[in-house]
């Protein structure tokens, strides 16, 4: 990798925590305490489908995590 291009990695990782942990946040949990200890008594309340901009943040929320995990890999390597 370039010198220039090394030099911006901290920057990246930087940015991209950020918005990771945006993402992270911004996401509903549907499920509760009881029910995630099986205290619920709808059963499907645990399982839906994501939809629209649910959905969108979600394959976001992924991506961001592989390109963070990928700037850190870099970092350690170079």
């Amino acid at each position: 990798m370039t010198i220039m291009a090394l030099g911006l990695l901290p920057y990246i990782q930087i940015i991209a925590s950020a918005i990771l942990i945006t993402a992270i946040l911004l996401q509903r949990s549907s499920a509760s305490f009881g029910g995630a200890l099986g205290a619920s008594q709808n059963f499907s309340a645990s399982f839906h489908t994501r939809r629209g901009f649910e959905k969108t943040l979600f394959i976001a929320t992924i991506v961001l995590a592989v390109l963070f995990a990928l700037a850190a890999l870099t970092a350690i390597i170079f």
